[in-house]
């Protein structure tokens, strides 16, 4: 409960404001194959909030668009402005019925999970920086919620033993995709790091690792699904503000 409490609070802020923390809501719009251009007319309905299109460059070909929200009053206002000027989603393609955690065309609303973030404060610091985004789909079996936040936690303090600078923003879906779905989001400003690998864990740390080893077997039997996907942030897809953009012109408003 205090998690919903959270994700429904009002954060003090509006649009002409660049992101400092977590938003609390994302509302995420999937569809197939690659947009041409704008996928909802944001300017049009002077929204007042920031937006994020990415394409997909790995998997099923898919366009994402991520709403940054502080509540649910504007998600509210939001659908309100650009309903009867989006229009009515087409039928399905040559995809048909994909096996995929989320079988786009699908909207969801997902809600912030503080807990399970890694880094929060300098993921959302990245947003404005990120050229790739990074999103991991965990299904995860009903009742079995505080289990896997342990996992997760042992996790956590891996990528801290070794100063991980991958940070993370985690999301549950509220709405609109099966029960148990999460969204683990990681914004990367280039994809060199990567070239990098994962540094070698310190010796104080090797009992979290054992850890981790020992609970492996049981991370599979929480999780029914998990699938790890990379988009590449598109400023043609996107809409946000300028403050979001400063210091970024050149990739948001560039031509």
């Amino acid at each position: 409960m205090s998690k919903l409490r959270f994700a429904l609070a009002l954060i003090p802020g509006a649009f002409c404001q660049a992101p400092t923390d977590p938003p609390p809501i994302l509302q995420i719009a999937c569809e197939y194959g690659h947009a041409a251009g704008p996928v909802k007319p944001y300017a049009a309905a002077k929204a007042a909030v920031d937006v994020m299109g990415m394409s997909s460059a790995t998997g099923t070909p898919q366009t994402w668009t991520m709403e940054l929200h502080n509540n649910f009053a504007s998600v509210e206002d939001l659908d309100k402005a650009i309903f009867g000027m989006t229009p009515a989603p087409g039928a399905r393609d040559a995809y048909g019925q994909q096996e995929d955690l989320l079988t786009p065309p699908r909207t969801m609303i997902a809600l912030y999970e503080a807990e399970w973030s890694y880094r929060p404060g300098d993921a959302v610091r990245l947003l404005p920086k990120a050229r790739y985004m990074e999103v991991t789909i965990h299904r995860i079996r009903q009742g079995l919620e505080s289990d896997f936040e342990h996992l997760v936690h042992l996790r956590k303090l891996t990528n801290e033993s070794v100063n991980l600078n991958r940070p993370e923003l985690a999301y549950r879906v509220f709405s609109g995709a099966p029960v148990g779905v999460y969204l683990v989001i990681a914004p990367l400003a280039n994809l060199r790091a990567t070239d990098d690998g994962v540094a070698d864990v310190p010796a104080f740390a090797a009992a979290v690792v054992d850890e981790r080893a020992k609970t492996a077997p049981k991370q599979a039997e929480l999780e029914i699904a998990r699938e790890h996907l990379l988009f590449r942030v598109e400023p043609r897809l996107s809409y946000v503000s300028d403050d979001f953009a400063a210091g970024e012109e050149g990739f948001w408003r560039g031509k």
